[in-house]
C-alpha cells in the first residue's frame, strides 16, 4: 500500500535538488503519493504566509514530511521556519548520521549518528534585553531551558536507536562541569536511563569542548553521540565536516506521531536556477524517510547506487570536483540502481 507524504520542494536550490530526489526515488520503485505544499520564501510570495495552514494541515495528515531547504523570510515573525515546524510537531529528536561516501578524504570509513535534542535548551528563544542608565540594551540575557522529561525522552531514543541499530556505545556529551543546574540535570537523567541498558549498550559521558576534540583527532572511538539542542546543532556540522561537509549530510526530526526529513544545507541562492546543485544529502534524506516508513528494501538500493555512483567518480557535481549538472548525477545515480 502507498504512502502518501507531504512534500515540500523549498527554496533556491530545494526544487531542484527534491526534482533529482523524486527521480531516484521513482526509478528506485518507492512506492510513495505526494501532497505537494508550500513554505518559505516561496510561501511567502504565494499565499502571504511562509507557513502555511494548508502546509501544516497536510502534515498532520501524512505523518511524514519530505521537504528542501527554506530560506526564513526577514520580517516573517519566525526566527526559522525549520524550528516553527519542529516546535509546531513537537519533534523532539534530531538525527544526524555522518557516513563517509567517497574516498579520499581527510578520514575513511566513518560512521556516526548524532542525536540532538531538539526543542529545548537554549533555542526556546527566551531572551530579552535589560535596560540600565538610560541603555534600553545594556545587557542580554538568554534563559536555557531543560526539563527531566525532555532530557529522559531524547536520552531514551539514543539507546533505543541504538539497540535497534546494532550500535555497541552512546556518547553523552555536556557541559556540567560548568552548568551546574540546566547541564547538570540532563547529566542526571542520562545516567539513570543508561543503567536500564547496561549489558546491550556501552555508555560514557564527556564534556563537550573535550568531545569535539577527539572527534577530529580520533572519531572511531565513537559511535553514537547525543547531547542537548545547541551543542548538538554545532558537533553535527562538525560531524558532517569529518565526511565532505554539509553536502553530504541529511537529517531526520522525529517526533511521537510525525516525522520531518530533510538536507541540513541551506537553500543557496547564490547558484539557484543554475541546475548546479548536489542532490546527495536529499537523496539521503528520502532514504532516512524510507526506512522510517517501513520500505528499507528501497532506501538500500538508492543508498548502494549512490555509493556506487560516488565512488566511480566520473559523474560528480562541481561541489565534489566535477562538472555534472544536478540532473546528469541523478541519472548517473538511476543508473547504477541494481
Amino acid at each position: 500500500m502507498s504512502k502518501t507524504i507531504t512534500l515540500i520542494p523549498g527554496d533556491g536550490i530545494g526544487p531542484s535538488i527534491t526534482d533529482a530526489a523524486l527521480r531516484v526515488l521513482e526509478a528506485a520503485g518507492a512506492d510513495l503519493e505526494y501532497d505537494r505544499q508550500i513554505a518559505g520564501v516561496a510561501a511567502l510570495h504565494d499565499r502571504g504566509d511562509p507557513l502555511p495552514q494548508e502546509t501544516l494541515a497536510s502534515a498532520r495528515e501524512t505523518g511524514v514530511i519530505l521537504k528542501g531547504p527554506l530560506t526564513t523570510p526577514v520580517g516573517s515573525g519566525f526566527r526559522s521556519i525549520n524550528v516553527a515546524l519542529r516546535k509546531e510537531f513537537d519533534l523532539y529528536a534530531n538525527v544526524r548520521p555522518a557516513v563517509t561516501l567517497m574516498p579520499g578524504g581527510r578520514y575513511e570509513d566513518i560512521d556516526l549518528v548524532l542525536i540532538r535534542e531538539n526543542t529545548e535548551g537554549l533555542y526556546v528563544g527566551v531572551e530579552h534585553y535589560i535596560g540600565l542608565e538610560g541603555d534600553p540594551k545594556a545587557a542580554a540575557e538568554s534563559v536555557m531551558i531543560i526539563t527531566r522529561f525532555g532530557a529522559e525522552r531524547i536520552v531514551r531514543y539514543a539507546f533505543d536507536y541504538a539497540v535497534a541499530n546494532g550500535r555497541k556505545k552512546v556518547t553523552f556529551a555536556h557541559k556540567a562541569n560548568i552548568l551546574k543546574y540546566t547541564q547538570g540535570l540532563f547529566l542526571e537523567v542520562g545516567h539513570q536511563v543508561a543503567k536500564e541498558y547496561e549489558g546491550r549498550v556501552e555508555f560514557e559521558d564527556m564534556i563537550v569542548d573535550a568531545c569535539a576534540m577527539h572527534l577530529v583527532m580520533n572519531p572511531y572511538r565513537f559511535d553514537v553521540l547525543v547531547m542537548e539542542n545547541m551543542f548538538g546543532d554545532i558537533l553535527s556540522d562538525l560531524m558532517a565536516g569529518l565526511v565532505g561537509g554539509l553536502g553530504m549530510a541529511p537529517g531526520g526530526n522525529i517526533g511521537k506521531d510525525m516525522a520531518m526529513f530533510e538536507p541540513v544545507h541551506g537553500s543557496a541562492p547564490d547558484i539557484a536556477g543554475q541546475g548546479v546543485a548536489n542532490p546527495t544529502a536529499q537523496v539521503l534524506a528520502a532514504v532516512l524517510m524510507l526506512e522510517h516508513i517501513g520500505q528499507p528494501e528501497v532506501a538500500e538500493r538508492i543508498r548502494k547506487a549512490l555509493l556506487t555512483c560516488l565512488h566511480a567518480c566520473d559523474v560528480l557535481t562541481r561541489d565534489l570536483g566535477g562538472s555534472a549538472s544536478t540532473r546528469e548525477f541523478a541519472d548517473a545515480v538511476i543508473s547504477h540502481l541494481r
